[in-house]
């Protein structure tokens, strides 16, 4: 064998492709990995184009065929307000709690509440009872279902329509909206209008009819706090009765406590009154009785006629103005007459009567003034003497109103305490079931003029939708289940072998021809191969070079005559071996007869030069496999095999041994053992991961050094993507005569 050494990096799958995870094509984790990612992708499309357009276009005739059979529906629209929080009609102070109670609640979650309070079974039952739906027939075809037989009982019709209504009614609100939208679908544009209003009618009802119950609790406690409190009330008045009996006491209560001083009313009794009023008139009188003596005194220290009680009298004043008049008159009577003239007796016995008169008048008023001051002394002794009787009795009565006093305020409590709740449940009564609702209906469902469904458009475009995804899922589990490798990328992703080449399908054209052809694109991605082979290791061109493949026919042979033509054609000095003795096909491309080949150099110790055939390209000589033995493996496999590769590789540049595939044969391994590189041939669209991996487990079993894959009869167009342009095939435009180019 050559003393080549080559490279062990070589040998091994590149450590990108390691890292490759299943499904996903090399170099995604790399640099220029969306480009990569996004190639891999069209050419998945590409690839599957057919099954694609299938898919979707299967989804939409499905959705025209569903939209022309399905049966018109209307969908009718109502929309309700719902605020956060309501104001009271009767009562500041269940206003004041109805407002902070709404300000500590959450607003989201309380509108995210009525909705499903709108959704509710409980509302639903309260739609249909108020359009007594259960039963009836016209609902049933509306709804497009058969009404329910005779046999079937209350509660599951109850539940049909209630399944019915709830199937139908959808609840929307916007964010930043207190618009909540209720819209009931049916077949009847009719039913489907008056259901959607009974939806929103029948909310605010069960809104309203929620804050009535709510208060009921509260009602009835307090009735039974105010039942309590009127028999308590009932037997302290009792027993405060029974002790004024008992006890002899006579009260006038007005009021059960005078607020203004804090003093109980209680103490009002008849002896107390009695006592106030006796005083009051005792000094009154004692008033009167010191006015009258200040009266008499005034009038018995002074002259009768000059007291002013006398001279305010006006038959005093009349009299003494009657008197002064008969002494101006007498006085002037005695200046014309004698004493005893009639005239002047007759104006003095006038004026002896008129002052008589007057003397008894002013007498009279005197006795008047002392009559007055005797009366008032006498009253005011009498009403003394009953205040100071009612002051004993009063003493007397206020020890036994100790008592009284007690059950007084007590009853009085009692009183207020009723009283209290008396009003509380009035205003109860007043306020439930009056306050304005927080619910409104804005706009009510009208009948819809138009179906809503079904929508062809919609439809269609959600069948588009559709397909694009069960597409997209089955191509990527068609891909992920595909062990196929049928584009380059599958080469280094399915079996992490370095790309070496790739051979394109030469079609209806013979291969051997197509090599003949320089201008081929055969012949063009052979040339590549050459190259690539040139740099498959860091010494270069391998010294033994093995070409096989998995199974038979991957074009391993021709690839293998094609590569040592091209390395001939370089100058080089090549042998092609074939070492292929159960399906030989060298000494065919070179017609020769196959008498003599490796095998009789293999079973004789003959030259092996007794064997080569010459090509007639330069440089390339042939070995076939000459006459195929009993047993290939036991001749591949002995000291004669590795002793002859060891002589060519002094006299060749390169030696090319065909082998046979790998695998259910133990050749190929043999001949890797003794070969410096070895290149594994892959038939597009027929190599399995699983059968490939296989192969090369066997051939690393035994060391080999692999160098890397060829993809032959590979089909750019069938493989869904544009790889001849990608890789250059028909970059090359060969055309005859003048104006040629390239």
């Amino acid at each position: 064998m050559a003393s080549y050494a080559p490279d062990p990096r070589s040998s091994a799958p590149s450590h990108e492709a390691e890292q490759q995870p299943y499904g996903l094509p090399v170099g995604v984790y790399g640099p220029g990995a969306f480009a990569e990612l996004t190639r891999y992708v069209l050419a998945l499309i590409r690839r599957n184009r057919w099954l694609i357009l299938a898919i979707v276009a299967l989804a939409l005739v499905a959705a025209l065929v569903t939209t022309m059979l399905d049966t018109p529906r209307y969908t009718a629209t109502t929309s309700v307000q719902i605020n956060d929080q309501s104001e009271q009609v009767l009562g500041d102070e269940l206003d004041d709690q109805s407002t902070e109670m709404a300000k500590s609640t959450d607003t989201e979650r309380f509108l995210n509440t009525q909705l499903d309070i709108i959704r509710s079974r409980g509302l639903t039952e309260r739609v249909a009872r108020r359009l007594s739906l259960i039963g009836n027939n016209q609902f049933y075809s509306a709804m497009e279902v058969p009404p329910p037989g005779a046999g079937m009982n209350e509660a599951v019709r109850r539940e049909q329509v209630i399944g019915l209504l709830q199937k139908n009614m959808k609840v929307n609100l916007p964010r930043n909206s207190r618009i909540a939208t209720i819209s009931f679908s049916s077949a009847d544009p009719e039913w489907a209008a008056k259901i959607a209003n009974a939806y929103g009618e029948e909310f605010i009802q069960a809104n309203l009819q929620r804050r009535f119950d709510s208060s009921a609790y509260a009602r009835n406690f307090i009735s039974e706090q105010l039942e309590e409190a009127r028999v308590r009330l009932e037997s302290s008045e009792r027993e405060l009765n029974a002790y004024a009996r008992t006890a002899g006491l006579i009260r006038t209560r007005e009021d059960a406590t005078d607020k203004s001083t804090g003093n109980d009313a209680a103490a009002n009794s008849v002896t107390t009154s009695s006592l106030m009023q006796i005083n009051q008139a005792a000094n009154a009188a004692k008033a009167e009785r010191i006015a009258a003596e200040a009266r008499w005194r005034a009038i018995s220290s002074s002259p009768l006629l000059a007291s002013p009680p006398v001279l305010a009298n006006p038959t005093v004043q009349e009299l003494m103005t009657r008197k002064a008049e008969l002494e101006a008159e007498l006085k002037k009577n005695r200046q014309r007459y004698l004493d005893d003239h009639p005239s002047v007796k007759q104006g003095q016995a006038q004026l002896a009567a008129v002052s008589q008169q007057l003397s008894q008048v002013a007498a009279t008023v005197r006795d008047s003034v002392k009559a007055d001051y005797v009366a008032a002394q006498a009253s005011e002794q009498r009403l003394t003497a009953q205040v100071s009787e009612l002051q004993g009795a009063t003493l007397a009565e206020q020890d036994r109103a100790v008592r009284y006093n007690t059950l007084a305020r007590e009853a009085d409590t009692n009183r207020s305490l009723y009283d209290g709740l008396l009003q509380r449940f009035r205003e109860l009564n007043a306020a439930a079931g009056v306050a304005n609702s927080n619910l409104a209906i804005i706009d009510r469902a009208d009948r819809p003029l138009s179906p809503s469904s079904p929508n062809l458009m919609l439809n269609l475009g959600i069948a588009l939708l559709a397909g694009l995804l069960v597409a997209a899922l089955v191509v990527f589990i068609r891909d992920q289940l595909d062990d196929l490798v049928r584009i380059p990328e599958d080469v280094e992703e399915k079996i992490q072998l370095p790309l070496l080449g790739i051979i394109p399908n030469a079609g209806l054209q013979d291969p051997a021809a197509a090599l003949g052809d320089p201008k081929s694109a055969i012949s063009e991605a052979y040339g590549s191969l050459r190259g690539a082979l040139l740099y498959s290791s860091r010494s270069g061109l391998p010294k033994i070079l093995l070409v096989t493949s998995a199974q038979p026919t991957e074009g391993k042979s021709t690839s293998a005559f094609a590569v040592a033509s091209g390395f001939a054609r370089m100058g080089r000095k090549v042998l092609l071996i074939d070492a292929d003795m159960r399906r030989p096909s060298v000494h065919h491309r070179i017609g020769n007869d196959n008498r003599r080949g490796l095998s009789s150099l293999l079973v004789s110790d003959e030259p092996a030069r007794t064997a080569l055939v010459t090509a007639a390209l330069p440089n390339l000589d042939l070995l076939p496999s000459g006459p195929i033995p009993p047993s290939p493996t036991e001749l591949l496999t002995s000291p004669r095999m590795a002793a002859l590769l060891d002589e060519f590789a002094g006299q060749y540049d390169v030696v090319l041994v065909d082998s046979p595939p790998v695998l259910g044969l133990a050749d190929a391994p043999a001949l890797a053992a003794l070969a410096d590189g070895v290149m594994f041939v892959v038939e597009s669209e027929r190599g399995r991961r699983g059968a490939l991996k296989t192969a090369l487990k066997r051939l690393r079993a035994v060391h080999a050094v692999l160098l890397g894959a060829v993809l032959t009869k590979f089909d750019p167009d069938k493989s869904g993507n544009r790889y001849s342009e990608y890789y250059g095939y028909n970059y090359y435009r060969y055309e005859t005569g003048e104006g040629s180019s390239a």
